[in-house]
């Protein structure tokens, strides 16, 4: 990727192409994370609303130590949306380039240790299916946060039951017959830039689930790893502005005591 290109997707200076391109690739990588983590634990970890009515069937039931493990994953998406948050601000308190690209960050090391370490820890009885769950939810929690940030909430990767209802809310629009003894009434039309972004997003979210159910079958959990690499690359060019300019800091405040 060209070095300009990147640092206007995950730079803090925000468009809303850039939102829009940041967005399909992220949404690319959580429909291949959510398809490879449910094939890995049998369980998907973006999906909320699915988990949080299982906890309700589970309490029902008795099914306590299920109930648990759905209450964990939901904590630790929560707590990765807590974590975007944090990173965000205190890189903007800063004053940084990387406010952005240090959440993408966390999320590639956390793939990045699931890929180099998920078939040795699923080995170990009781304890990987729980702990993958909540690293993964952590990690939906995180990219769903930091895009809902960057696009004033106009944008979101990690599920597409939203996505949907936009879709279809637009179609309806398309749909409407606008009467003409109603002329003096505000026509209802569809957005047509907006249609386009979601048919994206929800077209790169479900490739990226086959890309990643393929991937996970064929390569097993190396599968995540050029996942990770794509993120790195979107975080690098922020990230290494700030170094440079820390390092040039540095360098003048050498000088000066000299």
């Amino acid at each position: 990727m060209p070095i300009q290109y990147v640092r206007k997707l995950t730079g803090k200076r925000r468009s809303a192409h850039a939102n829009r391109q940041l967005g399909f690739v992220l949404a690319f990588v959580a429909g291949a994370a959510n398809a490879g983590g449910f094939l890995a634990v049998n369980q998907y970890t973006s999906h909320m609303t699915g988990i949080v009515s299982s906890m309700a069937d589970h309490l029902a039931l008795g099914e306590f130590r299920a109930y648990l493990a759905g209450f964990g994953a939901l904590l630790s998406f929560v707590v990765g949306s807590a974590c975007t948050a944090i990173l965000v601000n205190l890189a903007r308190r800063r004053h940084l380039h990387s406010e952005y690209a240090l959440p993408l960050l966390l999320e590639a090391m956390l793939l990045l240790g699931f890929g180099a370490l998920g078939e040795r820890l699923s080995k170990i009885e009781g304890l990987f299916v729980p702990v993958t769950v909540m690293v993964l939810s952590f990690m939906m929690g995180l990219q769903n946060a930091l895009v809902t940030k960057l696009s004033h909430a106009e944008i979101r990767t990690t599920h597409i039951t939203g996505l949907v209802t936009d879709l279809g809310i637009e179609l309806g629009k398309a749909l409407y017959w606008n009467s003409s003894a109603l002329r003096h009434e505000p026509r209802v039309q569809m957005n047509r830039s907006r249609l386009q972004v979601l048919l994206g997003l929800a077209v790169f979210f479900f490739v990226g689930g086959v890309v990643g159910a393929l991937g996970f079958k064929l390569v097993g959990y190396l599968a995540t790893v050029p996942l990770a690499i794509v993120l790195v690359v979107l975080a690098s060019v922020p990230t290494v502005d700030d170094f440079s300019h820390f390092m040039r800091e540095r360098s003048k405040t050498r000088s000066s005591d000299l």
